[in-house]
């Protein structure tokens, strides 16, 4: 049996100007890994994590430069605010369901201390990056199920991986149970590369997607929300109370006030696929650059690093690579889901691509 494409691009569509990686994610950019853990019990649980690696080895000592960016702050983002004050990132960056997060908060704290012991000892604390969105309506968010093991899990799954190995979308990890424009939502991936004569670097996307109202969606620039509707869904939909959390990696010598820049242009990635960032909707945009380490215990006061001589240049390309990465990252989480019953009945149908394509 063939299998069901599961991407935009099976599905013979394509988005913008700019070409992707070889495998169409944000492992696409080396070093960069990902891993999941899924935890579905019965109708009631359906929630998990997953984790991005900026590199595979040890992310306290061989920190990386990093922004954060919060587009909407209705949301329990965990760690930011220590990034935005050092602009760099220590341990992995973890994503769940809203209240999991300070679950998960102390299972990557208990993980950086295993592999660390000299933390809050003999060196100084350890700052943990989780975001979130909100999966009620499949998962019961009061039974907090993931925890140590979970996060264990998904480290393991990302630590185990190699180069550029394909990212799982869809229903997993911390996808499990969300919505996205009334329909499944999930985990979703893409990238671009910048031409050569502008640096010939990769940006990679990775989406946890939460968010929209069902008449809001726009699928590869077809307005898919004026006619296409989920089965059962109230009209007009009601008020937007999801969420989205969205993670850049890329190898071009950025610091963090450039990849703030980044940041701030996935917004314009949502709206392409018709957000208009909700008053209930926390949106909160992560961002790395794989091509510096910094050194927990530098050898010396200074160093000698790569950086861009034209920003404006750089930024021609990276900011459209964001934009179009980000957009395909939310498709793909549509195209990958599929029709999940969850808490009390509750049903996420799977958007129906092939009406789209008849249309």
């Amino acid at each position: 049996m063939i299998p069901s494409p599961k991407r935009l691009r099976d599905h013979n569509f394509s988005l913008g100007h700019l070409p992707p990686g070889p495998g169409n994610a944000i492992t696409d950019v080396a070093g960069v890994r990902v891993g999941h853990a899924t935890l579905i019990r019965g109708e009631s649980i359906h929630t998990g994590v997953t984790v991005v690696l900026p590199h595979p080895g040890n992310l306290f000592r061989e920190k990386v430069p990093a922004a954060v960016h919060t587009i909407n702050g209705f949301g329990k983002a965990c760690g930011f605010e220590e990034v935005r004050e050092l602009g760099q990132i220590e341990s992995p960056i973890s994503l769940t369901g809203t209240l999991n997060v300070w679950r998960v908060a102390d299972g990557l704290a208990t993980d950086a201390i295993r592999h660390n012991p000299e933390i809050a000892r003999s060196t100084g604390t350890v700052n943990v990056v989780v975001g979130e969105t909100n999966d009620g309506y499949l998962n019961d968010l009061q039974a907090r199920p993931v925890g140590q093991a979970e996060v264990d899990a998904a480290l393991s799954a990302a630590r185990g991986s190699r180069d550029f190995s394909p990212v799982v979308e869809g229903c997993v990890g911390a996808g499990t149970g969300t919505t996205c424009y009334g329909w499944k939502g999930g985990i979703g991936t893409a990238s671009r590369l910048t031409p050569t004569e502008w640096g010939g670097w990769t940006v990679g996307a990775l989406v946890q997607t939460n968010f929209g109202r069902a008449e809001e969606l726009i699928f590869a620039g077809i307005p898919v929300g004026d006619w296409l509707q989920p089965p059962d869904q109230p009209q007009p939909s009601p008020a937007e109370k999801g969420s989205v959390m969205v993670v850049l990696a890329t190898d071009a010598p950025l610091d963090s006030r450039q990849l703030h820049r980044l940041c701030v242009r996935a917004g314009a990635g949502l709206a392409r696929t018709g957000s208009h960032i909700g008053h209930g909707s926390g949106d909160f945009v992560i961002a790395f650059s794989t091509a510096r380490r910094i050194l927990h215990w530098p050898q010396a006061l200074t160093e000698t690093a790569a950086f861009l001589a034209d920003e404006g240049r750089a930024m021609a390309a990276l900011f459209p690579a964001v934009v179009e990465a980000v957009e395909e990252a939310v498709l793909n989480s549509l195209c990958a889901a599929t029709t999940t019953t969850g808490r009390e009945g509750h049903i996420r149908y799977a958007l129906p691509v092939e009406d789209i394509l008849r249309k």
